[in-house]
C-alpha cells in the first residue's frame, strides 16, 4: 500500500489539486463508481502511458504513427500555411513531430496537456529541435475553456491536432460538446486534425487493454496511487485488480479497477465501502467507423475534409474544417 500524505484540508488545496479532490469523492460517490481518466496523466501516469505505446499489444499508437509517417505531407498541405498548431494532450509530442518536419512556415506550436512537468521537459526537448519555431506550452485541461497563448508572429488560422484516439474516451454527448468547444476555439478558417480508433474484432481490442507484461494494468491502479499521493488517500492498491473488456452493444472497450475484497477506502475526511467484486469505471475507450464519426463531427459544426487510414483500416486519421 503506498504511503499516506500528511492530513491535509480542502481549503488548503491549490485550485487544481482541490478540482481532482472534488471529481473524485463525485465520482466515488456515484452508483456504478466512476473515476475520470483525466487523472491517469501524472508523472508516472504520463511514463507508464509512454510504456504502454511500446507494447506488441497495443497497435493504437504504432498505426496512427505509420499513417502520420505515411500521409503527414498531406495532412499538412491540408492544413495550410501561417498556422497555431495546437495539440492536445501532447504528452511526449512524438507523433507532433511529424507535423512540424513538414508544416509550412508555422506561426506556432501550442502543446497542451495536464502533466505540468511532463509537458514543459517535451516543450523544451521541443524547442531546441524546431529552433525555427516558436514552442508555446499550455498546461491546462483541455476538456474546459482555457487561452491560447499570443505568438511573436501573428497566425493566419488556428488548428487542433488531437491524435491517439482520446476523443473515445468521451461519451457520445461529451464527444460532441468536444469537438464544438474545438470547432470555437479554431474560428472561421480553422480546421482539426484527429485520430480516431475504428470498429474491428473483440479479441484484438480487448488484448489491447489486457497486455501480457501488465503495464496497462498498472497505469490503471496508478490513478488509485496517485489518489493516495496528493489527495490523503489510504487505498490499499493490492486490493484492486485491472479489468478491460469490450462493449459489443455500445461499441467501446471499459476500463475498471475491481476491488478484491470487502474495504474502506478513505480520501481525505471522506470514506466508502466497496464489496468484492464492486468495480470503480476508470475509462471508456469508443470505437467508430469514419462516417459515423463524421456524423458526430457535423452535429458540432465540423466537415470531415479529408481521411487516411492504415491498409487494415484499423485507425484513421481525418482532417475536418469549421462548417460554412
Amino acid at each position: 500500500m503506498l504511503e499516506a500524505m500528511p492530513e491535509t484540508k480542502l481549503l488548503d488545496l491549490q485550485p487544481a489539486t482541490a478540482t481532482f479532490y472534488e471529481d473524485v469523492i463525485s465520482g466515488l460517490a456515484t452508483q456504478p463508481r466512476t473515476l475520470p481518466c483525466k487523472y491517469f496523466y501524472d508523472e508516472r501516469g504520463s511514463r507508464l502511458f509512454d510504456q504502454i505505446c511500446e507494447l506488441d499489444e497495443y497497435y493504437l499508437t504504432r498505426t496512427e504513427l505509420d499513417i502520420m509517417r505515411t500521409f503527414a505531407p498531406e495532412m499538412c498541405e491540408q492544413i495550410g500555411t501561417g498556422v497555431m498548431l495546437v495539440e492536445y494532450g501532447s504528452g511526449s509530442s512524438i507523433k507532433s513531430r511529424l507535423l512540424l518536419d513538414h508544416l509550412p512556415d508555422p506561426a506556432a506550436y501550442v502543446p497542451v496537456d495536464i502533466s505540468r512537468e511532463h509537458l514543459h521537459r517535451s516543450a523544451d526537448e521541443l524547442s531546441r529541435a524546431y529552433p525555427h519555431i516558436e514552442v508555446l506550452p499550455v498546461c491546462a485541461d483541455f476538456t474546459m475553456a482555457f487561452q491560447l497563448p499570443v505568438s511573436k508572429r501573428r497566425a493566419t488560422h488556428h488548428a487542433v491536432y488531437f491524435p491517439g484516439s482520446t476523443i473515445g474516451n468521451f461519451q457520445p454527448a461529451a464527444a460532441r460538446r468536444m469537438l464544438a468547444n474545438i470547432a470555437t476555439l479554431c474560428g472561421a478558417g480553422g480546421g482539426l486534425l484527429i485520430g480516431v480508433d475504428l470498429q474491428k474484432d473483440i479479441s484484438t481490442l480487448e488484448s489491447a487493454y489486457n497486455d501480457a507484461d501488465g503495464v496497462t494494468a498498472e497505469f490503471n491502479l496508478n490513478l488509485l496511487g496517485r489518489i493516495n499521493r496528493e489527495l490523503n488517500g489510504d487505498i490499499d492498491t493490492d486490493q484492486f485488480e485491472h479489468h478491460a473488456a469490450y462493449n459489443s452493444e455500445l461499441g467501446r472497450v471499459e476500463l475498471s479497477v475491481v476491488s478484491q475484497c470487502d474495504q474502506k477506502v478513505k480520501v481525505g475526511e471522506q470514506s466508502f465501502e466497496l464489496a468484492a467484486g464492486e468495480s470503480i469505471r476508470t475509462e471508456y475507450s469508443h470505437k467508430y467507423t469514419v462516417d459515423g464519426f463524421a456524423e458526430l463531427a457535423a452535429e458540432a459544426g465540423l466537415t470531415l475534409r479529408r481521411h487516411w487510414t492504415d491498409n487494415a483500416r484499423r485507425f484513421a486519421v481525418l482532417h475536418l474544417v469549421i462548417a460554412d
